[in-house]
Formats: C-alpha cells, sequence, structure tokens
C-alpha cells in the first residue's frame, strides 16, 4: 500500500508560482512512477504531468508545456510540480499519483493505482 500526501497548493495571482509536493510512503519510492492531475470545478479530472520511475522520464499536457516541472527526489520520497506562470484556468485541485513500477510515465488516470487527497490551487485574474 502506497500513501501519498499532497501539500503546497494555496492562492496566487496571474503569473505567480506555486510548487506542490508529493510525499510519498508505504513502497519503495524509487520504482514509483508518479503523476500529478487536476480537477477543475464541474469538470473530469486531467492529466498534468508524470515522471517514469527507471530513467526518469517526463511528461506534460500541451496546456502546462514550458511552465511546469515536474521533478523526484528519491532520497526524499518526494515529486514535486513546480508551476510558473499560473493564469486561472491552472484553478483547479491537484492530485498526486503513483503506481508501482509499470512502463513509461503514464497520462490515464486509470493507469494509477494510488491517489493522494488533494490541494487546492486557486489563480485569481
Amino acid at each position: 500500500q502506497v500513501h501519498l500526501v499532497e501539500s503546497g497548493g494555496g492562492l496566487v495571482q496571474a503569473g505567480g508560482s506555486l510548487r506542490l509536493s508529493c510525499g510519498a510512503s508505504g513502497v519503495a519510492f524509487n520504482k514509483l512512477t508518479l503523476g500529478w492531475f487536476r480537477q477543475a470545478p464541474g469538470k473530469e479530472r486531467k492529466f498534468v504531468a508524470a515522471i517514469g520511475w527507471s530513467d526518469g522520464s517526463t511528461v506534460y499536457t500541451d496546456s502546462v508545456k514550458g511552465r511546469f516541472t515536474i521533478y523526484r527526489d528519491n532520497a526524499e520520497n518526494t515529486v514535486n510540480l513546480q508551476m510558473n506562470s499560473l493564469n486561472p484556468e491552472d484553478t483547479a485541485v491537484y492530485y498526486c499519483a503513483a503506481r508501482y513500477l509499470g512502463g513509461g510515465p503514464g497520462i490515464q488516470s486509470n493507469e494509477y493505482a494510488y491517489w493522494g487527497q488533494g490541494t487546492q490551487v486557486t489563480v485569481s485574474s
């Protein structure tokens, strides 16, 4: 069983930055593929970014490329999402997700077995 806890959400003005962090426990962290998803009010949960376990390869949804960076710290058992140049369309609850081993970083929510409780990010215009 993997336990995930997100932190770092909050309220920020458009153009600002936030860093989300997700701590994991319960399994060898370096064997986890990790992802971030988000869900805006009234909308379905959508993929944001993911990072693989074996080579650290990353993948991003088009709308965040060049603005968001996902990176992992295997020593601290954390995965982080650095978010820059935020805009109101980034407002959502952000969820950390994990799966054990697997192939490359997945972009589908059903590829992930473990989920955090979510952290709210609100970007004001």
